[in-house]
């Protein structure tokens, strides 16, 4: 077992949470990365995780296609009700704020992203997007093997954090440890509560004999505990002054997305988040619940650069959202949509260059009854490394990959 194996199972059991109503607020001086341009030394990613395949034809909808409506009978979203981009693409109306941004040149639109080969899996076809290794199996994640090797202070405890129950495979890394943040309160390890089973614990991984066992990955237990608890130990110095700008609405999103914005307005020099949203594995009544997932994406993401804005942070923080695939575009008997293929990504803030990128799917030429991928999803990844954060993409991701144009 090697360290990134050792923590697709060990760092989610030490998941660590800040304070309810107090988030990180003094600021910790980091230095630029060398070769980086001065302009990306503070720059932020915020990925979110549309989980159980959004359907994409009904996020950015195809209303100018006469396929999309005899396809979808009673799920097309009414040719009236569209918001729309051009005569023939358009946005969900449940996004109506992200059209608003979509319309200050705030929003780019990747159509069709998807793979060579899609595994219609979802854990499969997660394990994919979170790995950007389609072909064989991969023992780290895209962002953590970005990590590894970005070169950002190997003592700071918070290079990534994940709002999340479990650290996702995409931040699983071999040399970079990233917390895990599932809520707003009992920030530190479950074992560190209780006085005697904190000292217990130390015992063991700090233990050089007197074990009646001998492990190799004792070593590695030890140094996740010890970040763990020194990170613990940490976050509550930096909290106290940031104060919130927005109103984020009551839902799992929104509070992910305030923590996001307090960890970015307080300089603990983070420079990838993950969140997730869902879920979108909508096979039976698929309209009342898309629309109302989509509806809180759409109020989150503008409570939150409403609130970057308002700290000045929401020209260094680029959000990127992706779904493990897309829905088919034919609708199933039971008012839903099944597992399907290509779907849109949205770049949000940052630098980028709004507007529609990316030729959308036929309509017409399906692979049995799904649409295929335009854009290979690793272009997106390879713009977020070599355009936002300047590193070079080789390591990170198979070569081949060229960067979209979106980003300025």
């Amino acid at each position: 077992m090697n360290r990134s194996r050792f923590l697709i199972g060990a760092v989610s059991g030490l998941t660590v949470a800040a304070n309810a109503d107090h988030l990180f607020a003094r600021a910790l001086a980091q230095p630029a990365l060398p070769g980086l341009p001065a302009a990306a030394a503070d720059r932020v990613l915020v990925v979110v995780n549309l989980q159980g395949g959004n359907d994409g034809l009904n996020t950015v909808v195809p209303h100018g296609y006469r396929q999309y409506y005899a396809a979808r009978p009673t799920l097309a979203v009414a040719q009236r009700d569209v918001l729309r981009i051009d005569d023939k693409i358009g946005l969900n109306p449940a996004l109506a704020p992200l059209k608003a941004m979509y319309d200050k040149g705030q929003v780019a639109i990747v159509q069709g992203a998807g793979y060579p080969k899609p595994d219609h899996s979802h854990f499969r076809s997660t394990e994919i997007w979170q790995t950007a290794v389609p072909d064989s199996y991969a023992t780290t994640g895209w962002l953590g093997r970005f990590l590894d090797s970005a070169g950002f202070p190997a003592d700071n405890l918070f290079n990534a954090v994940a709002v999340a129950p479990v650290l996702p495979e995409a931040l699983i890394a071999r040399k970079t440890d990233v917390p895990a943040v599932d809520a707003l309160r009992g920030y530190g390890l479950a074992s560190d509560r209780n006085p005697s089973e904190r000292g217990a614990f130390a015992s063991v991984t700090k233990s050089t004999g007197d074990l009646p066992f001998h492990s190799p990955y004792l070593r590695t237990v030890a140094e996740i505990e010890d970040h763990a608890q020194r990170g613990a130990a940490e976050l509550p110095k930096l909290v106290g002054g940031y104060q919130t700008q927005a109103t984020y609405p009551a839902t799992p999103l929104g509070r992910s997305l305030a923590l996001a914005a307090q960890i970015v307005g307080s300089n603990l020099g983070t420079r990838v988040l993950y969140v997730q949203h869902g879920s979108f594995d909508t096979h039976v009544s698929q309209k009342a619940t898309q629309d109302r997932l989509l509806g809180e994406l759409a109020d989150a993401l503008s409570a939150f650069y409403a609130d970057l804005a308002a700290h000045g942070n929401d020209a260094r923080t680029l959000t990127m959202t992706f779904s493990e695939f897309g829905r088919r575009l034919a609708e199933n008997g039971n008012r839903g949509t099944d597992h399907g293929e290509a779907a849109p990504m949205f770049l949000i803030g940052g630098g980028v260059k709004g507007g529609l990128y990316g030729e959308h799917p036929s309509l017409d030429r399906l692979d049995d009854g799904d649409i295929t991928y335009t854009v290979d999803f690793r272009s997106v990844y390879a713009t977020v490394i070599e355009r936002w954060f300047g590193r070079p993409s080789a390591g990170v991701l198979a070569a081949g990959f060229t960067p979209l144009t979106l980003l300025g």
